[in-house]
């Protein structure tokens, strides 16, 4: 694991994620327009504190967690988030 994969997941902690993948896709994106400056993750994460909130809100979540990382280290994030017990 990256010092910024380990970063990310430090800063994601905050929602007591009961599941948490994250996959580094940077290489796959080698060369594509715009991919230069920051990585490229998919992100897979449940936790409680999701539930009753549709994907806008979720994604809002995660966001702020992240904070300064999005934008910067982080430049394309994928997310599959859910709460427990969701397909």
């Amino acid at each position: 694991m990256s010092d910024l994969e380990g970063l990310i997941c430090e800063r994601l902690a905050i929602l007591e994620p009961e599941h948490l993948e994250l996959r580094d896709d940077s290489a796959r994106h080698a060369g594509h327009k715009g991919a230069s400056g920051g990585g490229h993750f998919f992100l897979a994460i449940v936790s409680k504190q999701f539930a009753g909130l549709n994907a806008v809100a979720r994604h809002r979540a995660i966001y702020q967690a992240l904070g300064d990382l999005m934008g910067g280290r982080v430049h394309a994030l994928s997310i599959t988030a859910s709460a427990p017990n969701e397909p």
